[in-house]
């Protein structure tokens, strides 16, 4: 897409939708998802609404939020804020986080995973994940699962591992030099091969779900810093069509009053 063509994209398609019509293509982080929900019980607006695609008309995958809509399902809300995507306009990349594992000790990190059942160590390529550590030493995750679904469950062990015994860093970083001048109390960085759309869509309908944190979704156009109250979302009193469209009329005040503003650059954010 060339910086021309982003300067034509659409306003975002937020919708209202039912919290229990949302299906994770990946597993929450617990690190961030606990945490969330105790910072929910005294927020007054949702901030960025979680981005999704349909699955068909009844169903939405989350391609990004899944913490947010887990928060949100722990406490009984009965409906959620999304931003629509479709993986089919040009506008939605699909990409990979690499994991900086960080606060563990190399050693003892390999040999429980020379412990995970169907998994080996190799120095080949390929593999279901790589790991790169201080010293170049390159390790490759051989599995013998043959589905993706089963791929997507020794996966979610390896990240569990990690996850539960170290501090885990998600970056959009692959050069490992660059990696370890920024952490340097990493111990490894683990990259994954690349996934489509039909993955995601296929993992979120048979509940195969990938770890947390490893598919990365660029949007043209995202909607951030949407502040919408969350009572409006919370009353299980107002009907489905009610709220979108109070969501609407919403909208059509902030354009009204300029409170919409198109950023085509790519940004950093510093107070997340």
């Amino acid at each position: 897409m060339t910086a021309t063509e982003r300067l034509h994209v659409p306003m975002p398609d937020l919708r209202i939708v039912p919290v229990e019509a949302l299906r994770p293509h990946e597993e929450h982080d617990s690190q961030r998802s606990e945490p969330l929900v105790e910072r929910l019980l005294s927020e007054t607006t949702m901030i960025n609404p979680p981005l999704v695609a349909t699955i068909d008309d009844q169903t939405f995958v989350i391609l990004d939020g899944a913490n947010r809509v887990y928060a949100f399902a722990e406490l009984g809300y009965p409906h959620m804020l999304v931003q629509v995507a479709n993986y089919d306009s040009g506008l939605v990349e699909l990409s990979n986080w690499q994991h900086i594992v960080s606060g563990w000790n190399g050693r003892e990190f390999i040999q429980q995973l020379r412990q995970i059942p169907e998994i080996s160590l190799d120095a080949d390529a390929g593999g279901i994940a790589q790991l790169h550590f201080h010293g170049d030493d390159v390790l490759t995750l051989c599995a013998t699962a043959q589905t993706s679904g089963a791929r997507n469950a020794l996966l979610r062990q390896v990240v569990a591992l990690y996850q539960q015994n170290a501090r885990l860093h998600r970056t959009a970083l692959t050069d490992p030099e660059e990696i370890w001048a920024m952490y340097p109390d990493a111990l490894a960085l683990v990259t994954f091969p690349p996934y489509l759309p039909a993955d995601i869509i296929e993992a979120a309908r048979d509940c195969a779900f990938l770890p947390p944190g490893i598919s990365r979704h660029i949007v043209q156009g995202r909607a951030i810093r949407v502040n919408y109250p969350l009572d409006q979302l919370r009353d299980p009193s107002v009907s489905l069509d009610q709220k979108n469209a109070d969501l609407l009329a919403w909208e059509q005040n902030k354009l009204a009053n300029r409170q919409i503003r198109y950023y085509a650059e790519a940004t950093y954010q510093f107070d997340e």
